[in-house]
């Protein structure tokens, strides 16, 4: 349970993400109940007594990071600043981690992935009722649960892959049960040139003229959409998660598809996201900032674009924005929910420290990471995780991986150097 009333004191310094992201020198928090309920200068809160306080004289503080696209069957990311992830359909047994992630206090939004069209690779195919009838029925038994830190979603995996019948119905179930639509997107000269043909549309506006586009509508990727495509994006007020790790390890071609800064000068919400680590092989949403502040400079050739500031709030104010979560999530202000990263400046990567955000976006990664704080409930104290045994649970990880490939004779790692 979290402390009735937990002080941040002295932080070195709070990056609040607030209206004036304002950066606080010498700052302090005060939670209550879970909430922030103060936040200023030291000075000014040094009168205010909690049941907990947490000496941040060498600290960084920031809002807990959002994840808006992460297959978490394949990982853990609570010790690397994430504290709210959407899994967009990979977890098959939801059951068997709910106690993960009520112990980690970490919010999910999930969903069960479905399809009812043939796919280029394997994916949960079902007869469109069946998609329809399995996704509500998750919806009704997940959506809320944990106290909320729960969310559950609509899943459609993709427009290639699921019928206009179904992609309707599961709005359908967003709308009425009042939650949302996450779906992987992508367009490009080819794919516009094959919608035009059957359905005579763009991508995008094909998904607008089936109604699955709306504020409660998060696409995924979203890499090679067109200056039309963006107008339909803005309009609708549909959200985007990109990928900029996987969009550089996948070779996606960021100079010719990808529309980041395109998307953020006509106030799309973006959001980051990691995918997943045969993707991207990390978590780690520092790095995703740092690859999103990076990769369009050297794209475009040009350093105005993506400053370390965007990138920020993709990871946090805006980001949440895009999830719906915005209300609770995001920024460092009284009535928001207490979820908090703090990061050890004393670190070598910090070091000279000027600009605390260049140095958190271009500097840092998520080693840095000291505490976390979810809820008011420190889960994450002096950068080790209070909830779990991590040398157990890492060599139960290895344990399970060597069984698994015994059992099915695959064998990594498929090195391109002899492992003798």
């Amino acid at each position: 349970m979290a402390d009735h009333t937990l002080k941040i004191d002295n932080a070195r310094y709070v990056l609040t993400l607030d209206g004036q992201r304002r950066i606080i020198r010498d700052a302090s928090i005060l939670v209550e109940d879970g909430r922030i309920s103060r936040v200023g200068k030291a000075a000014e809160l040094a009168a205010l007594r909690a049941d907990r306080v947490i000496d941040a004289r060498r600290l960084l503080v920031t809002p807990g990071f959002v994840n808006g696209h992460m297959h978490i069957s394949y990982a853990h990311v609570v010790r690397g600043s994430t504290v709210c992830f959407v899994d967009p359909g990979s977890t098959k047994f939801p059951d068997a981690c709910l106690q993960a992630y009520e112990d980690s206090g970490i919010r999910v939004i999930l969903g069960e992935c479905v399809t009812d069209q043939d796919a280029p690779f394997k994916l949960p195919r079902f007869a469109t009722k069946e998609a329809i009838a399995r996704t509500t029925s998750f919806v009704e038994k997940w959506h809320g649960r944990l106290h909320g830190r729960v969310r559950a979603w609509a899943m459609p995996f993709s427009p290639e892959t699921c019928s206009a019948e179904l992609m309707q119905a599961l709005k359908r179930v967003a709308d009425e049960r009042g939650t949302a639509l996450t779906l992987h997107h992508g367009s490009g000269p080819k794919a516009r040139q094959e919608y035009a043909a059957r359905h005579g549309r763009r991508p995008t506006e094909y998904l607008e003229s089936l109604g699955v586009v709306g504020p409660n509508v998060v696409l995924a990727h979203c890499l090679g959409i067109d200056d039309a495509e963006i107008e339909c994006l803005a309009r609708t007020r549909t959200a985007v998660v990109m990928c900029p790790v996987t969009a550089a390890k996948s070779g996606r071609g960021v100079p010719e598809h990808g529309r980041m800064p395109e998307l953020l000068a006509k106030g799309v919400k973006v959001a980051l996201g990691c995918d997943s680590p045969n993707n991207s092989n990390h978590l780690d949403m520092v790095r995703t900032m740092n690859m999103a502040a990076i990769q369009y400079k050297d794209a475009r050739q040009d350093l105005r674009l993506i400053p370390a500031e965007a990138a920020l709030e993709m990871a946090t104010v805006v980001g949440a924005q895009a999830l719906n979560v915005g209300d609770d999530l995001g920024s460092i202000e009284p009535g928001k929910r207490a979820d908090l990263v703090l990061f050890d400046t004393e670190r070598p990567e910090w070091q000279a420290l000027f600009n605390p955000v260049n140095n958190l976006v271009y500097n840092a990664d998520g080693r840095s990471v000291h505490t976390v704080v979810v809820d008011g409930r420190v889960v994450v104290e002096d950068h080790r995780q209070s909830f779990v045994d991590e040398g157990r649970l890492f060599g139960k990880v290895q344990e399970i991986g060597e069984r698994l490939q015994a059992r099915t004779g695959i064998t990594f790692p498929r090195s391109r150097w002899p492992i003798v």
